[in-house]
């Protein structure tokens, strides 16, 4: 699996829409290790794009 078609997997199963194929083709692959790593990623890109944007707005407080 193509690292793009794993980022658009993980990320749709984030938003919980899938095409058939799509769900298809995921779990037709041999080792759910790599939509595991991509997810901890995601998530923690998740995180630390949370905490920036809410310092930021903390910080615009006059």
């Amino acid at each position: 699996m193509r690292f793009w078609e794993l980022l658009f997997s993980t990320l749709a199963a984030f938003f919980g829409v899938q095409t058939d194929k799509n769900r298809q083709r995921d779990f037709s692959t041999s080792s759910p290790l790599p939509f595991i790593v991509m997810g901890v990623i995601l998530a923690l890109f998740l995180v630390l794009a949370l905490i920036l944007l809410v310092n930021l707005v903390l910080n615009q407080q006059p």
